[in-house]
């Protein structure tokens, strides 16, 4: 198995958003929409940066325990500051200010102890280097400069998350200098450029090992001239950066049926969070992870060995486990009880697999369904006390 194919069985990651933006609460993007004084006033929050000493393992530990076997931080985002040591390529960095600490090697380290691989992300565009607007080869030494520390000072990492190429697509991005050194230290680190939301699926170079559907419906990947993964972020509000004041949460049903969703098209879900200014979990993300990671240890953690399956089946989506049974994917079906309790829908329709079934059952609960036909099985209402949005049955066909 490749490297490729070890971060496809992954399934399930955490996308950090996290730096100098997460202490003024206005989002990842929310520099971009000062005024000039306000800008100038942010270039000073390094001043007050400061940073528990545990976010790194209280970090690791919610992405466990929601089932995360990778996590994906932002190592220095749009507004140019660094969370790790850049070895003087900059002042603009966690080391120099108020936590005075190399925050990736705390986050690397944390990782580790977790067995949990750590992805870096990395921006492309920046909007405090000068260089960037008026001398881009130099910015282009820069960029790869800053790259080559995270490839050189942190051990193994599982790979590296590029954004911001399409800030300007007529530049000489230089990818081939790019990509051959992150090769020449992490040649089994995954490579994936976002092509944002306007360009999903799309390769663009190469190298790239994997391909991204930034909030959109994931979809077959056209592997071209190699394999390549898929990769589906997903944010639980509206922002990728913590913003106090967005309560808009997508309910977990939808975001557990996003992850299924990823998975019947053979890719991974890259779940997001935005920690505060302090690092610590917004306890609204934390407690939202908490339930993904309890749906999905309901259902045997099934997700990470499954794959797409091209038996026609009708009234749930069929996926393949590498352990040789199959898993038929049912959305939410009404509660039955009480009709002044619960509220009642029209009856589902039954699955039905273009193969004959053994035997079946419920995956959360082990128990036994009953099969019509060889073929069929009655979905029915849910039983009041229980409702998973998604549930699982276990199948096994006759050879």
């Amino acid at each position: 198995m490749n490297y490729i194919e070890r971060f496809e069985k992954m399934g399930l990651g955490l996308f950090v958003h996290f730096g100098l933006f997460s202490v003024w609460a206005k989002g990842e993007w929310g520099y971009h929409y000062l005024t000039e004084e306000e800008k100038a006033a942010y270039r000073e929050t390094p001043k007050r940066f400061f940073v528990q000493e545990n976010w790194a393992k209280e970090l690791v530990k919610t992405a466990k325990e929601t089932g995360c076997k990778y996590i994906t931080l932002t190592t220095r985002h749009h507004d140019g500051f660094s969370l790790y040591d850049t070895c003087g390529l900059s002042d603009y960095d966690a080391p120099h200010s108020a936590c005075g600490r190399d925050l990736i090697r705390e986050f690397v380290d944390a990782c580790r102890e977790e067995d949990i691989m750590p992805f870096f992300y990395h921006t492309l565009l920046d909007w405090y280097q000068e260089d960037y607007r008026t001398d881009f080869p130099k910015y282009m030494d820069y960029l790869i400069a800053s790259v080559e520390i995270l490839c050189k000072n942190y051990g193994k990492i599982g790979g590296l998350w590029f954004d911001g190429m399409w800030n300007k697509e007529d530049a000489d991005w230089q990818e081939d200098r790019l990509y051959g050194m992150i090769r020449k230290y992490q040649p089994e680190a995954m490579i994936i450029n976002n092509t944002g939301m306007s360009a999903c699926g799309q390769i663009g170079h190469f190298e790239i090992d994997s391909v991204t559907f930034e909030r959109g419906k994931p979809f077959f990947v056209d592997h071209l001239n190699k394999h390549r993964a898929g990769e589906m972020c997903q944010t639980l509000n509206d922002h990728w950066g913590y913003v106090e004041n967005d309560v808009n949460y997508k309910a977990i049903g939808e975001l557990i049926e996003n992850l299924v969703d990823c998975r019947k098209y053979n890719c991974n879900c890259l779940m997001n969070t935005g920690p505060m200014g302090d690092g610590s979990l917004n306890p609204m993300d934390k407690a939202i992870l908490k339930q993904i990671g309890k749906w999905i240890h309901a259902n045997k953690d099934f997700i990470y060995d499954v794959k797409s399956c091209d038996i026609e089946c009708k009234g749930a989506d069929l996926l393949k486990g590498d352990d040789g049974y199959y898993y038929a994917v049912i959305k939410q079906v009404p509660l039955i009880g009480d009709p002044n309790v619960v509220l009642k829908g029209g009856k589902k329709e039954p699955v039905t697999i273009n193969a004959k079934i053994k035997s079946a059952e419920w995956l959360d609960s082990g128990e036994k369904i009953d099969i019509e036909n060889g073929s069929t099985f009655e979905v029915g209402f849910f039983a009041y006390g229980k409702s998973l949005s998604v549930r699982i049955a276990k199948i096994t066909l006759d050879a």
